[in-house]
């Protein structure tokens, strides 16, 4: 399940570029919510980088 955690740690600036229509979407998702397009952003990576880890196990078995 996709959670957005409140944990803050240090940060460093990257430039990265979306497709507009990905960015569209994103802020539809949060409009309203208090979270911030780079937190979405975060914790969606962190949820397809702990997934893909759990994906290579099942594979390994």
């Amino acid at each position: 399940m996709f959670i957005i955690r409140d944990d803050r740690i240090e940060t460093e600036n990257k430039t990265i570029r979306f497709p507009l229509p990905l960015i569209n979407k994103i802020e539809e998702e949060i409009k309203g919510k208090n979270v911030s397009f780079s937190k979405f952003v975060i914790e969606a990576c962190k949820y397809a980088l702990d997934n893909m880890e759990d994906n290579e196990i099942k594979e390994k078995k």
